[in-house]
């Protein structure tokens, strides 16, 4: 190996390092959290919330004492306050209550804090259900997934929530749950007379619904294009729903259209896929308040709405995302620790190399030009002492040779030319050794010890 050789090695060596110190700190400075941008997601929704206490629309109801309350219950099993809306299926209670005494006080929606409080203090209720909201003792059942929600809201049904909670004062398994909402298609009277309102503007408000309008801008938010409104009173506990979504679908095609049966609210139309998320998202969100406090079809409508602009301007859905270019940094981050390690184990190699040269282990154990050069020439000293006239000539051509070999490597002539006069000297040391019958003295045998 020529000395230009090892110091481009040496070169090598320290820029390897300097790569693996850029590299480190480059890693170490993009693990630092940047704040996300978040201007695309910035949705334009009002800040619409649930309010806090009873609903607006709420008169001043008022339950009777704790002592009557009381009374009331130890004589039925189950005792309907006036204005109360929960309903169940009395087979699918009974089955899983069995022999377990269970007196339910069912009482209505829109009571405060006190008449709430009042309604939980009658003792002898086993169950007692305020709106649509179910609790007993210790426990709350809570509908958790949008069939629940849908029946919950839609007909008032507590079956699964009493079935729920049932199961859990008897500490029993709870049963499957059961979608026991029926449906049936609208008929053409109905149809029609739904089709003209919103044909004519854009709202169909059933006796009994408490929409009075749409939320204006609520709506031109979620739906910049504008949508068709049906709104319906809560349906009776037990009875087939008219299905009207699919039938409006089919006469309004390419309009979004929402469907409000009580307070549940359903979406057909165009770009449903947000639809089943914002259904969780809003009554996962809004269910409990909704159960004790009868809030009004325009309150409910125009917080749900405000929740599908959230979603539908989180990018999720119909909005595409913006176009971001390629960060070439992130890109090549995870590749980075690798090229570090990379770096250190050939500095490290490189390092070795560079030590063990400077001890003089590279001469000795390499087969390169220096070593053989060295090999050769021990080999020439060693013949001179036993050589005979007859084999001096051809020691002293292989020492001429020897010379010119080692003031080629002085120079740093390429390493082929210094071989070749090497091999030149080898084979006139060989010829030497064979001429004073040193068998062992032949440059093959002599230095196939020292130069493995």
């Amino acid at each position: 190996m020529t000395a230009r050789r090892s110091r481009r090695y040496e070169a090598l060596r320290w820029v390897l390092l300097g790569i693996a110190v850029v590299v480190l700190v480059i890693f170490l400075g993009a693990q630092q959290q940047h704040g996300a941008d978040v201007s695309y997601g910035r949705s334009p929704a009002e800040s619409v919330t649930a309010p806090k206490g009873p609903a607006p629309q709420a008169a001043d109801p008022t339950v009777p004492s704790v002592e009557e309350m009381t009374a009331l219950v130890d004589a039925s099993p189950v005792v309907r306050l006036p204005g109360s809306i929960a309903g169940w299926d009395e087979q699918q209670v009974r089955e899983v209550a069995g022999d377990f005494p269970v007196r339910i006080l069912v009482a209505p929606p829109w009571l405060d804090e006190d008449e709430q409080r009042r309604v939980r203090d009658v003792e002898n209720a086993t169950i007692t259900v305020i709106g649509t909201e179910v609790s007993g003792d210790i426990y709350r059942a809570v509908p958790d997934d949008l069939p629940s929600w849908r029946a919950h809201f839609a007909t008032a049904d507590v079956t699964g929530s009493l079935v729920a909670l049932i199961a859990g004062m008897r500490e029993v398994p709870t049963p499957a749950d059961h979608d026991v909402l029926r449906w049936r298609e609208p008929s053409g009277p109905e149809l029609a007379a739904v089709a003209a309102d919103l044909r004519t503007k854009g709202l169909h408000a059933a006796a009994g619904a408490s929409l009075t309008a749409v939320p204006g801008k609520a709506a031109k938010t979620a739906f910049p294009d504008g949508a068709l409104y049906v709104a319906l009173p809560p349906q009776p506990f037990g009875e087939p729903l008219p299905r009207f979504g699919p039938a409006l679908t089919g006469l309004f095609p390419d309009t979004p259209i929402i469907v409000m049966y009580g307070n549940w609210i359903e979406y057909h139309g165009p770009a449903a896929d947000f639809a089943e998320v914002a259904g969780a998202s809003f009554y996962g969100h809004f269910a409990d308040r909704i159960s004790q406090y009868d809030y009004s079809q325009d309150h409910v409508l125009a917080v749900y709405l405000n929740r599908v602009t959230d979603i539908r301007y989180a990018g999720l859905f119909d909005r595409p995302l913006p176009y971001r270019p390629v960060d070439p940094l992130r890109v090549a981050l995870p590749a980075l620790p690798w090229l570090f390690a990379g770096c250190v184990a050939m500095f490290l190699a490189l390092s070795v190399r560079s030590l063990r040269r400077s001890n003089g282990t590279g001469i000795r154990r390499g087969n390169g030009a220096p070593a053989r050069l060295a090999g050769l020439t021990a080999l020439a000293v060693e013949m001179s002492l036993l050589t005979d006239a007859r084999s001096n000539p051809a020691l002293t051509r292989g020492i001429v040779k020897l010379q010119a070999a080692r003031a080629a490597l002085d120079e740093e002539l390429p390493e082929h030319h210094v071989l070749s006069l090497l091999k030149e000297a080898a084979d006139e040391l060989d010829d030497s050794a064979r001429t004073s019958g040193l068998i062992s003295y032949r440059p093959e045998l002599y230095l196939q010890g020292r130069l493995s």
